[in-house]
Order: C-alpha cells, then structure tokens, then sequence
C-alpha cells in the first residue's frame, strides 16, 4: 500500500492581487507589526490599496507575497490542518516552505525575499512567456534544433506548461514558431528574463548577501526547485543562490513526490495557482523516463 503524504505547497510571483491577506492583517497584528519594522512601509496598505501602482514590481510583490503566504500557512495550521510531511514552493514560494520548515526564522526570511526581489528589480531587458498546450520534451527539442536567439526554459510547470525567458525580440520571433505546433504562446508581464542566464549579475550579488545570513538544516523536508529533489545537509546557500539562474522543476517535483506515495497536496497562499498545474502532473503520473529506482527515498518527516 502506498505511503500517504500530506503535502504543503507555497505559491510565488503571479499569485499576488490587490485585495490578497484581507482579515489576515488583523487577525496576526503581531506578525503585521514585525513586517513593517523590516521593510519600513505598511505591507497591509501595499496589499489592501496599493495605491501607487507598486504590488506587480517584484522588489515589492516578493515580500508581499512571501508575507501573505506566511498568514495563509499560521491560518491554515490554526484551523487544524494536518502538520506537512513535506513542504515545497514555486520559485519565491520556495523562501515560504522553508520559512515553515525552520530553515530560518520569519524576519529573516523577509529580509532575504526583500533583498532578492530588489536584485531582481534591478535586472532589465528580456521577458518571459509562457508555452501552453505543447509537450515540454517538444518545446525543448525546437529550442534545441533551431536557433533560438538566447531563450531558455524558466520553469517546467506542468507535461503542457513551460514558461520561457529571454531576450525579448527572440520571444517574438519564437512564437509563431511555437504556434505552428499547436500552442498557446502568452507574454507574461515582467521586467527581465527572471529564472534563466541573465540574472547572473542579481545571483551574484545575493550570494554575498547570503553568507552571513544565520540558516538551518530544514527540520521538515523541502523538495529544490533547483534540483527537484530533497534538500541534502549543506545545501541551503547554493540551492538558493542557483535558484536565481536556474529553471523552476516544478512537474519533476510532482513526479518526485509520486515515486515517494499518495500525496495530498494543499496549496497555501492567496489564491490557487498552482493547483491546476499540480493536477495536470497528478493526472498524467509517472513518465517512462522518470525512473523512481534512482531517486533518493524521502525522510520520514512522523518518524
């Protein structure tokens, strides 16, 4: 019988609207009150009213979001659900499922989303898009056989999903490519080629930051989007920093996860992002070329 896993995943960039963390703000006055000391603004008036068109600039959009998610996470553990066998986040959301697992301590972690989405802010030129209703091996093999300007996979979202990055006159020129194969190419709204090759100046820049941030080994297990799989002692700096520059291996994650049991996924965060993507992953179960054998076996987070 398989083993049944309960699964908490954080959503990241994307999730966030104005309005999102209403009667949070409230009910966690202390919480509230600690973020402002931090960031130095009201997150509440950013999330509530974002009066000066702020809450879509990632130096801003990643503590919000980081903060909300935490809200969502105290709520959810309030109301009695289960304590997470393992933990996992999409790209930002990663800093909130190890934020649940002790890895640090929740003014740290603001900090460090705070410092990351600034570095982030920083970078211009380039895009994204995201590539839906095309299999991920067939987007891959076309960037592969053509030359496709500089763009790269950003994030591996689901069997039909990739979100690509690069310069962003090769986007354009990439799409009808795209297209022609039957999918579906849809410009994201953002400032740089986030997740690829052309943060390398932001990753560089956060990994002076990050060697005098006080870090823990995760005390729940926490799957990388670096490497899609578990976190291993000593990990922490380098998956955060490579994070950055790297791809988001979020359909692995979710393969990873079915090779380990039954998971029962519960998404926290403001809204339901990353559900739909889980259960096109779930639906579509193990790939031939996922071979469960060669895979670490998860920690017994109960045991």
């Amino acid at each position: 019988m398989a083993r049944k896993l309960d699964v908490t995943i954080f959503p990241g960039q994307g999730a966030q609207f104005r309005g999102m963390g209403r009667g949070l703000f409230e009910e966690f006055k202390d919480l509230t009150r600690r973020a402002d000391e931090v960031l130095g603004y009201s997150i509440e008036v950013l999330c509530l009213e974002d009066k000066e068109r702020r809450l879509n600039l990632t130096q801003y959009t990643q503590p919000a979001l980081y903060f909300v998610n935490v809200l969502h996470y105290f709520k959810a553990q309030k109301e009695g659900a289960s304590k997470p066998d393992v933990l996992l986040g999409h790209s930002l959301g990663e800093y909130c499922a190890l934020f649940a697992a002790d890895a640090f301590d929740f003014e740290t972690g603001l900090r460090l989303v705070q410092h990351r989405g600034a570095l982030m802010g920083q970078a211009t030129g380039g895009g994204m898009a995201a590539v839906v209703n095309l299999p991920v091996a067939r987007v891959t093999a076309l960037l592969g056989d053509r030359d496709a300007g500089g763009v790269e996979v950003a994030n591996f979202n689901a069997p039909t999903q990739v979100v690509l990055a690069g310069p962003s006159e090769a986007l354009k020129a990439l799409a009808p490519v795209l297209e022609r194969e039957g999918a579906t190419v849809l410009p994201l709204p953002v400032s740089a080629a986030f997740h690829s090759r052309y943060m390398r100046p932001a990753m560089e820049a956060f990994e002076r930051f990050l060697q005098d941030v006080p870090l823990r080994e995760p005390s729940i297990p926490v799957i990388s989007n670096l490497h899609a799989r578990p976190y291993r002692p000593g990990e922490i700096r380098q998956n955060l920093v490579r994070q950055i520059c790297s791809p988001v291996r979020w359909v692995e994650s979710i393969w990873y996860l079915l090779s380990q049991g039954e998971p029962s996924i519960l998404e926290v965060g403001p809204k339901k992002t990353l559900t739909k993507l889980v259960d096109q992953s779930l639906a579509a179960g193990l790939p031939p070329s996922f071979d469960a054998t060669q895979v670490d076996a998860l920690t017994d987070a109960r045991s």
